[in-house]
């Protein structure tokens, strides 16, 4: 089971026209959890003013931010990551949790394994998915890669950053584990709505799981590739966000849709928002709230014309 710890990042001011979300500096401050969790996330128990949310490593921080401002409400919330996206989905289904929260819309595969469930979901915002490379190569000559170059790389056709004007250094890539809403936008960039082939047998490939993991693995490994949150490098100068088809994920770029990997922020229910819960997600798309998206690399609900 995988516990969100709460990360703080800086509120000095950004230079204009930076890149939107590029990840933060850390700090290591494990969420309060109840003590009434049970199995993976907990059993949400009808009747219970206990708030269970778990899921997308990108969104909980977000959710982990709003769960501690309204503690001082008397609210009771745990902020879980369990199986990325899809795991909060699966949760949701089963009964074990009251909020699942997701970075990739709800399926029809979704909605067939779990017909009892009535998703409702709710946009709190809008994040970007970067291809991620280290400050290496691209000061090696990597300024952009084009959507067959991408497909090239993490389908293991491209072997050396030399095949796509960068240095002569073999490429490692760090996929995303199945489920991920990371793994899916990038998928619907390379394939539209195609399948993805199966992934390739090399020692240079690996599949990784949440955004923190991913990032460790991309700023320890030379040559390294991987899709993120833009949101999880900022702070971090030896990692770049790469332009795509020659469009970078700036700020403008991503709310008017000119930037290829977008996706959006979900909280997700069985049924309308009720009691707490509702008080909960209000609270996130109040005008209080919503400044928590920007603190974590996310565009707004009316940046995103919501």
């Amino acid at each position: 089971m995988s516990f969100l710890s709460v990360e703080t990042r800086s509120t000095a001011p950004r230079p204009t026209g930076r890149r939107v979300r590029q990840g933060a500096s850390v700090a290591s401050a494990a969420l309060l959890l109840s003590a009434a969790l049970t199995g993976c996330a907990g059993s949400a128990k009808a009747g219970s003013d206990a708030i269970q949310a778990s899921g997308s490593t990108t969104v909980a921080p977000v959710a982990s931010d709003a769960a501690e401002a309204l503690k001082a409400k008397g609210l009771s919330i745990t902020v879980a990551t369990q199986g990325g996206s899809a795991g909060g989905i699966s949760q949701l289904g089963t009964g074990q949790i009251n909020i699942a929260l997701s970075s990739k819309p709800l399926s029809d595969k979704d909605h067939k394994a779990y017909p009892d469930t009535e998703f409702v979901t709710t946009q709190i915002g809008a994040d970007a998915v970067g291809v991620i490379i280290t400050k290496e190569v691209a000061d090696g000559g990597v300024k952009g890669l084009s959507k067959v170059q991408v497909a090239g790389l993490f389908e293991g056709r491209i072997t050396n950053w030399k095949e796509v004007g960068g240095p002569d250094l073999p490429v490692f890539v760090y996929d995303k584990e199945p489920g991920r809403g990371t793994r899916e936008v990038l998928d619907k960039f390379i394939y539209g709505k195609g399948e993805p082939p199966a992934p390739p047998k090399s020692a240079n490939y690996a599949v990784v799981g949440g955004n923190l993991e991913t990032r460790n693995k991309l700023k320890s490994t030379r040559g390294s590739i991987a899709p993120l949150s833009t949101g999880f490098i900022d702070g971090h100068p030896d990692l770049v966000a790469v332009p795509l088809e020659g469009v970078a994920p700036t700020l403008e770029n991503v709310a008017s849709g000119k930037y290829p990997m977008t996706r959006p922020l979900y909280m997700i229910t069985n049924g309308k928002p009720q009691g707490t819960v509702k008080q909960y997600i209000d609270y996130i798309l109040s005008a209080e709230g919503q400044k928590l998206l920007p603190k974590h690399g996310y565009l707004t609900r009316d940046q995103m014309g919501l």
